[in-house]
C-alpha cells in the first residue's frame, strides 16, 4: 500500500504556498487507494510558536484533508532517533558556519562544502556529527520533473545529521520518521531537492527501502523567493477570519496545480489526480491574494 505524508513545520502560519504542497501529497496517496500521516516536525523547539501545532491540525482538518495516522509530533519521538543514531556512524566535528565560510568560500546563499576538517581527527568538544560521504554522482527519478543527479560529495561533502546524538538534526529526523512509519512516497516543495540526494544516502546507510520522490513547484513571491509577508498576507487564519469558505482556498490552489476549478474540496480532486502537472514555480502576485 501507498503510505504518504503531510509534514508540517509549526515555526510560521499554514499559507498557500504550504497548502498547495500538502494537496498534492494528499491527492498522489488517496488516488492510489494509499495512507496519510500526518507529522508535526517540531524538533527545532526554539522556533515553535505556541498554539502552532494545534492551530495547524484545525487548519488542515478545516481545508477538508483528513488521515488515517496522528497527528504525530517529533518532539515525542528522540528515543527513536537516538537509538537509530548509532548505526549511522557519524562523527562529532567542532566547526561553526563562520568557520566554514571562511574555509570554503561559497556564493550568495548556497551552503559552503565541508572541507572534511574534523573526519580524520575528531575533536573532544562537538558542535554537531556529520555523515561521512563518499565521492560519486547519486541519481533518482522525480514524479514530477524526471531524473535528478546530484553530487553530494561535491556540492556539500559531509553533512550534519545532528547536534548531539539526543538532537537530530532534520535529514536525520525524517528519514527516521519516514522509515519507522513505513511511508513509501514523499511529496514536498522543489527547494528540498538537494536534500533528498542526502537523505537517499541515510536510506541506503540504515538498510532502508527509498521512498519514491514527487517535489511540488513553490509558491513564490514576484522577487522569485519564498512567500513572506512582503509579498501579501496569504495567511490560511486570514481567509478564514474575513469569512472565505475552505472551498475557495483549495479551489484556487488547484487552479495553480492544473485543475479546471474554482471551488472544491480535496475529496472532490481525487478522481482528476496525476503527475502530469504544471513545472514551473506559481508567482504569487497581489491580485492573486484576493481569492
Amino acid at each position: 500500500m501507498v503510505v504518504g505524508r503531510l509534514a508540517p513545520s509549526p515555526t510560521g502560519s499554514l499559507h498557500l504556498g504550504n497548502v498547495r504542497t500538502f494537496l498534492w501529497a494528499w491527492l498522489s496517496a488517496r488516488s492510489q487507494g494509499g495512507r496519510v500521516i500526518l507529522r508535526i516536525e517540531d524538533l527545532e523547539t526554539n522556533r515553535v510558536k505556541p498554539g502552532a501545532c494545534e492551530r495547524l491540525v484545525e487548519e488542515l482538518a478545516w481545508l477538508g484533508f483528513d488521515w488515517d495516522e496522528g497527528p504525530v509530533r517529533q518532539t515525542e519521538r528522540r528515543d527513536r532517533y537516538r537509538a537509530l543514531f548509532p548505526k549511522l556512524d557519524a562523527y562529532p566535528c567542532a566547526c561553526s558556519r563562520a568557520d566554514l565560510e571562511q574555509a570554503a568560500p561559497h556564493e550568495g546563499d548556497a551552503e559552503p562544502r565541508y572541507p572534511g576538517t574534523c573526519r580524520e581527527h575528531p575533536p573532544p568538544v562537538a558542535r554537531s556529527w556529520r555523515f561521512r560521504v563518499e565521492p560519486g554522482v547519486l541519481a533518482f527519478d522525480d514524479l514530477l520533473s524526471g531524473r535528478h543527479e546530484i553530487d553530494v560529495a561535491g556540492t556539500v561533502g559531509d553533512f550534519v545529521v545532528a547536534k548531539s546524538p539526543d538532537d537530530p538534526a532534520y535529514q536525520f529526523a525524517v528519514v527516521a520518521d519516514d522509515i519507522a512509519m513505513g511511508v513509501t512516497e514523499v511529496v514536498r516543495g522543489d527547494d528540498l531537492i538537494p536534500s533528498t540526494a542526502r537523505q537517499i544516502l541515510l536510506y541506503r546507510k540504515l538498510g532502508a527501502p527509498v521512498p519514491a520522490y514527487g517535489h511540488v513547484p513553490l509558491v513564490v513571491g514576484p522577487d522569485g523567493k519564498r512567500l513572506a509577508k512582503r509579498h501579501g498576507d496569504g495567511r490560511i487564519s486570514t481567509y478564514r477570519a474575513r469569512g472565505v469558505a475552505p472551498e475557495r482556498v483549495i479551489g484556487a490552489v488547484a487552479r495553480w496545480s492544473g485543475f479546471d476549478v474554482t471551488a472544491a474540496r480535496p475529496a472532490d480532486l481525487v478522481g482528476r489526480w496525476s503527475w502530469d502537472r504544471p513545472r514551473e514555480r506559481v508567482v504569487l502576485t497581489p491580485d492573486r491574494f484576493r481569492l
